[in-house]
């Protein structure tokens, strides 16, 4: 319909080929809709009708509402006895999925449900059948149709903010984005997806940008026969596009019977921005920081601060510089970036006190930075109370909970965030490392073999093994998972540590000693954590010196102090009244 109406004959008819290829119900307005009556002079129109039952004279056109209601009374009448159980309306919907040769009724129903509404069809039986649960839901990433590589940020970016707002309500569970973007190349087995994403229906869609116009098509799919509840067509100017997120939205929960709240009506609706262009520069903001290399994310930071220049109060912007100051925060000097972060997350939740985004990013600097652990469990508490469905909420409060040793809730935590983001290695990772953390050595192995088999070249959980290798003696593993993780992250120390410490503990001081100088000339000339250097001296058994880089650790606010109370590298010294005396500096005690 978007392309008649922008005069793109060949691709309307490509458009009507593909739903007829499909039998989907929407072609079957064709022949009583006048809008068509442009496209009535090809021939194709006229194939089309043949192929899909519908009569080729003008007799069919402009049939009256009460013909209409007459011919679904015959047609009951002849389909009971394939649906004996279902309304009316669900009756004919089966027919029309079952027996082609009837797909005329697939009109009737479309213009009783739909008339006046555009591209919009629902079924009644598919959100009665979930009614009464928690449904489950996952937004799979929109199609870029555009094959245009600079549009891939908008289409991104759309999925992403669609996952955001239906994240926020509380009686529906939302795959994280994570998760979700596994499948961003491969959507042609929607039930597998959703069988891995532990999910009941999917949305789906694609979009085309057609000079300064956007066309984007939504559809929502129960997963348990393929079959589609809802689908709508949005055209849009680039002035309405940031409308758009919060139309499909809407229209998912509504197709999904879910009961809102005042509130969640509230959110659903919320426009963070007005000016498309800030809007645009923060969604390329997002683009580029999911890349998770330090150039891509210094890029997202640029974009980040460019839409808030534009829009000072621009609350999302600053919770995204404030997440990508902390992703750099890693093996760069703390006090460079997370001052920044928390100051990023302070005016984000400044301006909306409602943003789970900036609750988290306050929560996780206050962790890392301020090592002030009941402020940072307020903020994350906060995160989750307005947004039950943050993965990134929950697994930053379970890493609080495990690093603070509260071992139950922490694993219990983690679990949700899994839930929330089954496919997400890092989230699997995680669990394994606060699995070893708990004692449990050989169940956080089981967990770390989980995300191996997510993602065999993802650095983090050969790290983590290296460290349960390690607790249980096993140094040559734990020297070839380390290597490993090197190999595949290669700008990151804590590797480098974790390979020396196992050197070490195996009796190859040597060569031990040989990383160990390499990592304290490479301090010369960029930040070294010092965490990671103090693990090198405690291998050797070298307390002194241990500590006094452990003080260095603190003196510099790095991050990984924050795992001296569970680390069990440092059983050795937790009796030594020096590396006490640290930890009640830090309130681990």
């Amino acid at each position: 319909r978007a392309f008649v109406m922008l005069g793109d004959e060949e691709q309307a008819f490509q458009w009507l080929e593909k739903t007829v290829e499909e039998r989907n119900v929407f072609p079957l307005l064709i022949n009583s809709d006048p809008f068509y009556d442009r496209l009535r002079p090809d021939s194709r129109f006229e194939d089309l009708l043949r192929r899909i039952g519908l009569p080729t004279d003008e007799n069919a056109h402009g049939r009256t509402t009460n013909e209409v209601k007459n011919e679904i009374v015959e047609t009951k009448a002849t389909t009971d006895s394939t649906a004996q159980s279902q309304t009316s309306e669900s009756s004919i919907a089966a027919v029309v999925k079952n027996q082609k040769d009837i797909f005329t009724i697939g009109l009737i129903i479309f213009l009783l449900a739909a008339v006046g509404f555009g591209f919009y069809f629902w079924s009644a039986k598919k959100a009665a059948s979930s009614a009464g649960g928690k449904k489950s839901l996952a937004v799979l990433p929109f199609v870029n149709a555009s094959q245009d590589p600079n549009a891939e940020y908008l289409s991104d970016g759309i999925t992403e903010s669609v996952i955001n707002n239906l994240s926020q309500l509380a009686n529906l569970r939302v795959m994280s984005r994570n998760s979700a973007f596994r499948f961003k190349n491969n959507q042609s087995d929607t039930r597998n997806i959703a069988a891995q994403l532990g999910v009941e229906t999917l949305v789906t869609g694609d979009i085309k940008q057609l000079s300064d116009k956007f066309v984007i098509n939504v559809r929502l799919i129960d997963a348990s026969d393929d079959s589609q509840i809802w689908g709508n067509q949005y055209v849009k100017t680039t002035a309405d596009v940031i409308a758009a997120q919060n139309e499909i939205a809407q229209a998912v929960a509504q197709n999904l019977r879910l009961k809102l709240t005042s509130s969640e009506q509230q959110k659903l609706g919320k426009n963070y921005t007005e000016n498309v262009e800030a809007y645009e520069l923060y969604l390329k903001g997002r683009f580029h920081v999911f890349k998770l290399t330090p150039p891509e994310v210094y890029k997202g930071i640029s974009y980040f601060e460019q839409a808030i220049e534009i829009d000072p109060n621009y609350t999302l912007a600053y919770a995204g510089l404030a997440e990508a100051y902390i992703v750099l925060s890693g093996e760069i000097l703390p006090t460079e970036f997370l001052p920044k972060a928390k100051a990023a997350a302070q005016k984000a939740i400044e301006i909306d006190d409602r943003l789970a985004e900036g609750h988290t990013a306050l929560g996780l600097t206050i962790f890392w930075y301020d090592w002030d652990w009941s402020a940072a469990e307020n903020q994350f508490k906060r995160a989750l109370e307005l947004n039950p469905n943050y993965a990134d909420a929950h697994l930053g409060y379970a890493n609080l909970l495990s690093n603070t040793g509260r071992h139950a809730e922490a694993l219990a935590e983690i679990k949700r965030a899994r839930e929330l983001d089954p496919l997400f290695p890092f989230v699997n990772a995680f669990e394994g490392q606060f699995l070893l953390h708990a004692g449990q050595t050989d169940e956080a192995l089981a967990r770390l073999q989980k995300s191996f088999e997510l993602e065999p070249n993802f650095w983090m959980p050969h790290l983590f093994a290296s460290s349960a290798y390690i607790k249980k003696g096993m140094y040559a593993e734990a020297i070839a998972e380390a290597r490993k993780a090197r190999e595949l992250a290669p700008f990151l120390t804590i590797a480098t540590a974790y390979g020396s410490y196992a050197l070490a503990k195996s009796g190859k001081q040597a060569e031990a000693r040989a990383e160990l100088e390499s990592l304290l000339k490479l301090s010369t000339t960029r930040f070294v954590p010092p965490y990671h250097i103090a693990l090198i001296y405690n291998g050797l058994g070298e307390r002194d010196k241990t500590i006094a880089w452990l003080e260095r650790g603190f003196q510099q606010h790095d991050p990984k102090m924050a795992f001296l109370k569970v680390e069990p590298k440092w059983n050795n010294l937790r009796s030594d009244p020096r590396f006490v005396e640290i930890i009640k500096r830090m309130n681990l005690e």
